[in-house]
């Protein structure tokens, strides 16, 4: 009985990585007195039968035994079972399965082997319950090295050096000279000191780990929270922008009939505001996808150098009206790369609108060259500039200028973080480079070419 409850007690603190409660401790108990109180009353045996050396076992304490060794099964079995059953099995820790499973395995044999042995009176069956013992202990040992369920590294050590301690203190009782005793004790003070100083530091360590991973599991839920939270807003505010959309569109086609100049002109500088408000939600939307990986690229073999050509005819007249001029540069070499056309489309699209928005007057420079067996996309502005602590800013999570903003009041810091990210996905690199403030900016990407 009390081994079972052992093997229970362990598999609860094995599975839950934590102690039970009082409570439970208790019940465990008071589990094993029945048995224990009738063994020392002397009511386990109520007499022999003397030809063949058979006892007269008491009925309750046989029934009692089978009842509780099936019902902590049942619970073993349940705790291997239910992953399965909730689908939640990668969740599940594989030393939990080995372990259990083992341990299981093991206890089950041990007691249906009793079991048969007490009805049959062959009670050699009995003992072919021990060899599946070595699988159990097999299945600790390999848990103990390869999964570190027992934080073994900080376990051993401490046993190292215990015995250590014993060793080298024991021999104060097997020498004889006074030299020989005072080095001994000398030495014995040196490792405890050393131990002291050991331990405190493992226990640190241990400590740092408990707490890196409690760390770990907020920051998950904090990262879940947020992205939730990302697409609640995004999709409220996306609603907002379009419902007003269609008004400023009704205006501006006549649905709710002839209306005069003046407010056309704020009709379109609303349905203005209403699409750069939309392109910024997705713009939003877009990082967090891809930051989280849910983006999937359709990798084909493409000419770069058609995407590039297609955005600048795309970009031109804005460009042109701002009175900036556009200058190209595609030297002689071949621009296929593997890549989704979409988004690469959209990192061409956002240095093009950066350059932009950014040059308030002068032109615009782009470069299209093959480096060695690399694709390079470059395009040079004279624009702000980028301040040098700018630059550690920029291609991060809602990283910006220090005045972009009195700039481009659309600014989020998401355009050139998309950028970054699409590019990783890609293989490639960005980077950005500037002689400072008002002094024009390159930004650069650059693929592998296919």
């Amino acid at each position: 009985i009390v081994f079972y409850t052992l093997g229970l007690y362990f598999a609860l603190v094995f599975v839950r990585r934590m102690d039970v409660s009082n409570l439970v401790k208790l019940i465990m108990f008071l589990c094993t007195l029945p048995p224990f109180l009738i063994t020392i009353f002397r009511q386990s045996v109520f007499g022999f039968y003397h030809p063949s050396c058979e006892a007269y076992n008491n009925n309750f304490l046989d029934l009692y035994k089978i009842s509780y060794e099936a019902i902590i099964l049942i619970i073993m079995l349940g705790y291997l079972v239910l992953p399965f059953i909730k689908n939640n099995f990668e969740k599940t820790k594989k030393s939990n399965v080995i372990v259990l499973g083992s341990m299981f395995l093991f206890l089950s044999t041990f007691g249906v082997t009793e079991y048969i042995a007490g009805t049959t009176g062959n009670y050699e069956i009995n003992l072919y319950s021990l060899f599946l013992l070595p699988l159990f202990l097999i299945a600790i040992v390999y848990s103990v090295f390869e999964l570190d369920v027992f934080n073994f590294h900080i376990l051993g050590t401490h046993y190292l050096v215990i015995g250590l301690l014993v060793l080298t203190g024991g021999q104060v009782f097997f020498v004889s000279s006074n030299a020989d005793i005072f080095l001994t004790l000398v030495t014995t003070i040196f490792i405890i000191g050393l131990s002291i100083i050991l331990f405190r530091n493992l226990k640190k360590e241990s400590d740092q780990r408990v707490y890196i991973e409690k760390i770990n599991k907020e920051l998950e839920g904090l990262i879940k929270q947020r992205e939730s939270l990302v697409h609640l807003v995004t999709h409220k505010v996306k609603g907002s922008f379009t419902r007003t959309k269609y008004i400023f569109a009704g205006i501006l086609d006549g649905t709710f009939g002839e209306v005069n100049a003046d407010v056309k002109k704020w009709a379109q500088q609303g349905l203005d505001s209403d699409n750069t408000g939309i392109q910024t939600v997705d713009l939003v939307l877009n990082a967090s996808n891809l930051q989280k990986g849910s983006i999937k690229y359709d990798m084909k073999k493409m000419d770069f150098k058609e995407i590039v050509i297609k955005a600048i005819d795309n970009k031109k007249g804005p460009i042109e009206a701002k009175g900036i001029k556009i200058e190209t540069e595609f030297r002689d070499g071949v621009y296929d790369v593997l890549g989704d056309s979409l988004w690469l489309k959209e990192v061409v699209h956002n240095f093009l609108e950066n350059s932009t928005k950014y040059t308030k007057q002068g032109e615009i420079k782009i470069v299209l060259e093959r480096v060695g067996d690399k694709v390079r996309f470059s395009i040079k502005d004279t624009g702000v500039g980028i301040t040098e602590e700018d630059k550690n800013n920029l291609f991060t999570e809602g990283g910006r200028g220090r005045d972009s903003v009195k700039v481009n009041v659309d600014s989020t810091g998401y355009g050139l973080y998309s950028v970054k990210l699409i590019m990783d996905a890609h293989g490639g690199k960005v980077w950005a480079e500037s002689e400072g403030e008002g002094k024009g900016s390159t930004f650069y990407a650059e693929l592998k070419a296919a």
